[in-house]
């Protein structure tokens, strides 16, 4: 196992109802910036309860954060905050909304030139942030108990990640009622996120860190066995807490402590949305597969303990057969051709880019350009 530092500073508050303490949550006499997506949260009820909670406080709204946030969208939301003398956002929405609000509580702070530096510094450049909290209506990326954003600039068709510990979220209200009028695609789509952020951080090699491996392994098989419950309709509340949960824990940083780490499947991926607009999830339904097959030599004894442990099947090959399986059932495609794309000109647009950059992924860097236009060639 290797030396770690672990830190997580966010309040999570689990539960139906909880919304009505978001004011007992947030500093006396603070300016609030409320932060929302596409207005859902007004067609089913979470908008309401929070302005509610908020009533007696000054509050302004910024809505229309886009499922992939867009940094154009985020700085007039960051001028707003510092117009208004803003001094607390809440965040009312899933990972894009949550993911936005971060960079807008550092923008609002930012004194040290174009805001994009934050992107490009992959966050190293920023030195404080409005503190915000959230309330969490779709479970997925794990946004709601990490400190890190994806951040999309569509005239550049570029996404970028960033992280600093100033953009933890103070606290996270995670109601499951708030998922009910979800479609299905969405859950669907956080179902994969979920599963596809524990394999990033398990299906490495072996580092003799038995206890994180079965922290991983238990987020994944509660996935595998709560699936049909959590996209059941009308929506079973346990299984989807159960969901909640599952989300925040598999990335809230406590499975990477001390482990090798891979997130090729999500470098890839990243591209692929920015390229063709494809939801998240997607990308990494589609991906993932390609990545262990690629990789399966050198990930096999922790693929042969992952098939073992969650699937009960006996080799690799089984082990990336059946997770290909589990998304098909949730209704997630697998393949390119699946949502009309070239996989060749996927290919050569996506390893251009990893060779402009001379970016190398997986645990061990060897995955370049040419492993790239491989993967994505064998997603045809």
């Amino acid at each position: 196992m290797k030396d770690f530092t672990y830190y997580n500073p966010t309040r999570l508050i689990l539960g139906r109802g909880r919304i009505a303490r978001l004011d007992d949550l947030i500093p006396d006499g603070n300016r609030v910036l409320v932060t929302y997506g596409g207005g859902s949260i007004k067609e089913n009820g979470v908008y309401e309860q929070v302005r509610a909670a908020l009533a007696d406080r000054f509050v302004v709204d910024f809505g229309g954060i886009e499922p992939n946030p867009e940094y154009e969208t985020l700085l007039r939301a960051a001028r707003l905050a510092r117009e208004e003398r803003v001094d607390f956002v809440v965040a009312a929405g899933g990972g894009s909304v949550l993911d936005g609000t971060k960079f807008i509580a550092a923008a609002a702070c930012f004194d040290e030139g174009e805001p994009w530096r934050i992107l490009e510094t992959r966050g190293a450049a920023v030195k404080r942030a409005l503190p915000f909290g959230s309330v969490l209506t779709l479970p997925a990326t794990g946004s709601e108990a990490n400190p890190n954003a994806v951040i999309s600039r569509r005239e550049w068709k570029v996404k970028k990640v960033f992280g600093a510990e100033t953009v933890f979220p103070r606290f996270s209200i995670l109601d499951p009622e708030t998922t009910y009028s979800l479609p299905p695609r969405q859950i669907r789509n956080g179902i994969v996120d979920a599963f596809v952020h524990v394999m990033e951080q398990y299906a490495t090699y072996p580092a003799k860190a038995p206890l994180q491996d079965r922290q991983a392994e238990a987020v994944l098989a509660t996935l595998v066995e709560q699936a049909p419950a959590i996209m059941a309709d009308p929506p079973d509340y346990d299984a989807r807490a159960t969901f909640m949960w599952c989300a925040t824990q598999a990335l809230n940083r406590l499975l990477a402590m001390g482990v090798p780490l891979d997130w090729s499947t999500h470098a890839i991926g990243h591209e692929l949305t920015a390229l063709y607009s494809l939801d998240h999830g997607a990308t990494l339904a589609v991906v993932l597969p390609g990545v262990l097959r690629h990789k399966i030599e050198a990930k096999r004894p922790k693929l042969e303990q992952y098939g073992d442990r969650i699937f009960g099947v006996n080799s690799a090959e089984e082990a990336i057969e059946r997770t290909e399986r589990f998304f098909l059932d949730t209704g997630m495609s697998t393949k390119l051709s699946d949502y009309d794309i070239d996989a060749a000109e996927a290919a050569k647009i996506v390893s251009r880019r990893f060779e402009e950059t001379d970016m190398r992924l997986g645990e061990h860097r060897d995955i370049d350009a040419r492993a790239v236009a491989r993967i994505l060639k064998d997603r045809a």
